[in-house]
This record gives C-alpha cells, sequence and structure tokens, in this order.
C-alpha cells in the first residue's frame, strides 16, 4: 500500500510539474531572436532582476531621471521636462549581431503625448543630457529612435507612433523639430504607444544590412519595418537607450534588452583592426537639406483660442435662438388660456 502511494504521489508530482511548465510556456510572450546561430552577450545586454540591495546594473551607467527597479528601467516617469538614459561600460565587440528589446510607453495624456526614446551604438558613451531623446546631438553611430509625438507637419511629414533609424559620423546634426526626416535612412510607423502588452524589437545588423522587426500586438508575431543595406557600423561602440519629455509626458520602460553575436556568414570576411577604424555612413535615404516649412499666418496657441471663443460664441446664438423660440412658444400658450 506504501509503495502504491509512493506511486501516485510521483505520478501526480510529476503532472504538477508538466501543467506548471506549459503554463509558464503559455504564457511566455518573449518572442526568439530571429537568427539562429546566436550566442548572448551577456556583458552587453540587461536582463532582469535589473537591481539588489547591493548592486544595481553592473557594467551599464545610468544618469537624469532614470530609475533602476527589479522588474524594469525607467528612463523617464510621466512627468513634464524629464530626461534619462542608461548606457553599456562594455563595447560591442561583434561584427555581426541581433538587440532583441523588451519595452513599454505609456502613460495618463490619451491623445497627447510625448516625446519617445532612442536605443543607441554610439562612440563615445552619452551620459550628459542632449535635445535628442535627451541625448546629444551630433553623436558618432547608430540611433533608433521611437518617436511618439510629431513636430512636424510639412513636406515629409509622416504618422505617429514612429520608429526610424539614422546612422551620423559626427558631423551632422539630427533636426528634432522635423521628426529627424531630413536624416532618417528607413522607417516605419507602429502603435507601440499605450499598449497593455509590452512590446518587443528586434534589431539586426549582419553584413552591413540593417533590419528592425516589430511585435507591438502582443502575438508573438514578427512584423518588418524596414531593412537598408549598405550600413557601415565600427565594431567598439557602446549600446544606450535613453528617453525625454517635454509639455507632453510619458513613461518610457525598458524591461529587457538582450544581445546576440551572430556568426558570420559564408564568405563574409572581417578584419577587426579594420573594423574598429571604420566611419559610419549608410546608403539609405541621403541627408536633405533643411528647409523651413512656411510659417503659418496664425500660431497654434492662437488657433486653440480662437476655435474655444467660436465654439463658446457659437454655444451663445444656439442658446439665444433657443430660449427666444421658448419665450414665443410660452407666450403663444399663455394667450391661449385667456381664450
Amino acid at each position: 500500500r506504501s509503495q502504491h502511494y509512493f506511486i501516485q504521489s510521483n505520478l501526480r508530482m510529476r503532472c504538477l510539474l508538466l501543467v506548471s511548465l506549459a503554463l509558464s510556456l503559455g504564457y511566455s510572450k518573449v518572442p526568439l531572436p530571429i537568427e539562429k546561430k546566436i550566442y548572448i552577450l551577456r556583458e552587453n545586454s540587461l536582463i532582469k532582476p535589473f537591481s539588489s540591495m547591493h548592486m544595481d546594473t553592473p557594467m551599464w551607467d545610468y544618469s537624469g531621471s532614470t530609475i533602476v527597479s527589479n522588474n524594469e528601467i525607467r528612463l523617464t516617469p510621466d512627468h513634464q521636462s524629464k530626461s534619462g538614459r542608461i548606457w553599456n561600460t562594455i563595447p560591442l565587440m561583434a561584427p555581426n549581431w541581433e538587440l532583441l528589446l523588451e519595452f513599454k510607453v505609456h502613460g495618463s495624456g490619451r491623445t497627447l503625448y510625448g516625446d519617445g526614446f532612442a536605443l543607441w551604438l554610439t562612440k563615445p558613451r552619452q551620459l550628459m543630457s542632449g535635445p535628442v531623446f535627451g541625448a546629444n546631438n551630433n553623436f558618432i553611430g547608430l540611433g533608433i529612435f521611437f518617436d511618439t509625438y510629431s513636430n512636424h507637419n510639412g513636406e515629409h511629414s509622416h504618422g505617429h507612433p514612429y520608429v526610424s533609424a539614422v546612422v551620423h559620423n559626427g558631423s551632422q546634426s539630427y533636426d528634432h523639430d522635423t521628426d529627424g526626416t531630413h536624416n532618417e535612412i528607413a522607417g516605419c510607423q507602429n502603435s507601440f504607444r499605450g499598449q497593455k502588452h509590452d512590446t518587443f524589437a528586434s534589431i539586426k545588423y549582419i553584413d552591413k544590412t540593417l533590419t528592425v522587426h516589430l511585435d507591438s500586438r502582443g502575438k508573438d508575431k514578427w512584423t518588418k519595418c524596414f531593412e537598408v543595406k549598405n550600413v557601415v557600423l565600427p565594431i567598439g561602440y557602446h549600446l544606450g537607450m535613453s528617453a525625454s519629455t517635454g509639455e507632453l509626458a510619458d513613461n518610457h520602460d525598458v524591461v529587457m534588452l538582450k544581445t546576440y553575436e551572430v556568426e558570420l556568414l559564408p564568405g563574409q570576411v572581417f578584419n577587426q583592426q579594420e573594423a574598429l577604424n571604420l566611419n559610419p555612413s549608410a546608403d539609405g535615404e541621403p541627408d536633405r537639406p533643411h528647409v523651413e516649412d512656411p510659417k503659418p499666418l496664425f500660431s497654434r496657441r492662437v488657433k486653440t483660442i480662437f476655435y474655444i471663443c467660436f465654439g463658446l460664441v457659437f454655444v451663445l446664438i444656439i442658446g439665444g435662438v433657443g430660449f427666444h423660440y421658448y419665450q414665443r412658444f410660452k407666450t403663444a400658450r399663455n394667450k391661449k388660456r385667456f381664450y
């Protein structure tokens, strides 16, 4: 009897383990990296838990409004005029790599919010506040921008939220007032902001080809955002992330960043010394000269005041007309009583 009870208990325990494993796999919404032959680079990754009572984020420095907790890294809170940054102290030395980013952008604003955040691969690191999503303007390297607020309504405007890539060598200046439309090499619109679930991004750089996929629907399915060939990025640069808010605000939360090294493709040649001395460049959409958009006759604030006043006048007119007809109806009804 005791042996039978032991067998039943053992089977019951195994069933519970299988059920718990199935549940854990069923609720796991982390997509796998797209490339198969990969090796995780833990010194260039951010994996939970991020902090404890004795240690924050080893091999990462942060500044500004960035707050590190066990489950997330909040670059900015949902408050105005905030900026935060976090930068890897260990340079990325892999010639081919894939980044798997999990993040969430959310806040109290329903129609107005901003500004967004950026994923960087730059040299040097940028821990001082700057105008480009909380980081430096004349950067050297790659910036992937997750922009949630439209600053531009001119010829090259696009819908938001918007994901774009910019490669600079330090001589160019990112034009934040036009949402970088004069600088980007590629981009796509994606509704990653305000989702109940986390959003995932896969950024691949393999044999001078930069590819970005997104999973913002919570269905564990990748959607290609863009692919750009002939992108030259040196090794030895540092990964980083930054975010900023202005008059509008949002929470910009990083949940995970996993960095993978991808094996060289057949026939791909790699020389470490040459790769260290490369100059960042891209053959995507070329930089367009900055041309000021025609200034409107009235500013946005004046237009808003005008629309409010117009609405009040309209309501008063409708109310006056309605009151006039009500008085006439009331007078006519009183006259009927005397007949």
